[in-house]
């Protein structure tokens, strides 16, 4: 076996145009990524121009980052509302995050792919613009990942990582445990639904919510193939939805699945 010694540099930011509906890939948070999503907008439009009917925002098994990261990244798209509340144990010690005026992708409408791989900054992202109805969730249920760790030096050495505190959606519920609900689901997506926080020796419950109720479910053997003829049908459906223009529309024109 020959190993060779390198330096793998990871695109935060990819993009591309199916039709007339624009697709942006975040894979991971970095200090960049917000600058590379702006000008991946601005690529978009500059190439559809009025044809642009949609854009669809992947977070499909990205693991998250720092918290101003994915304030950083909703804020992109939301005009006003609340992006996400972290509280910690005192019920006094809050903070809360909201979106500043100034949307980039100018209201299109959008679609936001996650599955059980999206995780804190992500989900973080996928509930504000899911709960300030400024995008459409699409996928399978998120992993779940809503707790802040500090990291506390001791006096002579080493350092204890503390859970002090956890994210919450704009409506109030909590994502620790219970993760981001999609509101079109798509079934047959991930063998078994995958390992998620919850999952977890010594995760914190997510305690008594109210689960948000999906539009409906799909098959992703029944999600049209993308315009480019690739094989990835969440795409597809991602597509034919901003196609058809409203959630009804699309969902009368699958094939009856069961729901999750």
């Amino acid at each position: 076996v020959v190993v060779t010694r390198a330096i793998i540099s990871v695109r935060a930011v990819r993009w591309h145009t199916e039709d007339d509906i624009g697709y942006i890939r975040v894979a991971s948070f970095t200090e960049r990524m917000e600058d590379g999503v702006r000008e991946a907008v601005k690529a978009i439009r500059a190439q559809l121009g009025p044809r642009m009917k949609g854009l669809i925002l992947d977070l499909r098994s990205n693991p998250g980052g720092l918290l101003e990261e994915s304030v950083g990244l909703a804020d992109l798209f939301l005009d006003k509302g609340r992006i996400v509340e972290v509280r910690s144990r005192d019920s006094g010690n809050r903070q809360i995050f909201a979106a500043k005026p100034g949307d980039e992708a100018m209201g299109v409408p959008m679609v936001v792919l996650i599955n059980g791989g999206s995780a804190s900054a992500s989900e973080i992202v996928a509930s504000a613009l899911q709960e300030d109805g400024r995008a459409i969730v699409m996928g399978t249920r998120s992993f779940g990942k809503g707790s802040v760790q500090t990291i506390m030096p001791l006096p002579i050495k080493g350092a204890l990582k503390l859970t002090t505190a956890l994210y919450y959606a704009p409506s109030g519920r909590t994502i620790q445990g219970l993760g981001v609900v999609p509101d079109i689901a798509i079934a047959g997506s991930e063998p078994s639904g995958g390992p998620r926080e919850s999952d977890l020796p010594g995760a914190l419950a997510a305690g008594e919510q109210p689960v948000r109720a999906s539009l409906g479910t799909v098959a992703e053997e029944n999600c049209p193939a993308p315009p480019g003829g690739e094989a990835d049908r969440q795409l597809g459906c991602a597509v034919g939805f901003l196609k058809a223009g409203s959630a009804e529309r699309f969902l009368a024109s699958m094939p009856p699945s069961p729901r999750l």
